[in-house]
């Protein structure tokens, strides 16, 4: 008896060989392969949850204004920060100077007074004699 009615549904047909194409990029010069691989892209940007970032020079970058300062923003007042502690450290190190030079000046003028109380006393005991 055939079965050959219905056809033998495990052995599908085989389909031909493709002809296979070159995958080689060596023989495309630099505008082709722009074009062929789209080389030629702009900013990387992606929108997730309402954040949008872009991708540029190896860092992610939020461009969004919804959930804090923009990364520009945030550049420039890390940058105002910067210089803010570096005044302030050269504050603390002229005040740190000028206590230094009220030490010494007060050290001076009180050998200073010492001696001329000394001189003072050697003067009236020299009267006395």
């Amino acid at each position: 008896m055939p079965l050959g009615l219905f056809g033998n549904k495990f052995s599908p047909k085989k389909t031909p060989p493709r002809r296979a194409q070159s995958l080689s990029n060596l023989h495309l010069d630099a505008t082709e392969s722009k074009a062929e691989f789209g080389l030629d892209y702009g900013a990387v940007k992606v929108s997730l949850g309402g954040n949008e970032v872009a991708f540029e020079n190896g860092l992610w970058i939020n461009e969004s204004a919804g959930g804090g300062a923009s990364h520009k923003e945030l550049l420039k007042l890390r940058k105002a920060n910067q210089s803010l502690h570096e005044e302030n450290n050269l504050l603390k190190l002229k005040i740190d100077i000028l206590l230094d030079m009220l030490a010494e000046t007060s050290a001076v003028s009180h050998f200073h007074e010492n001696e001329v109380k000394q001189l003072r006393e050697a003067k009236q005991v020299s009267k006395k004699r």
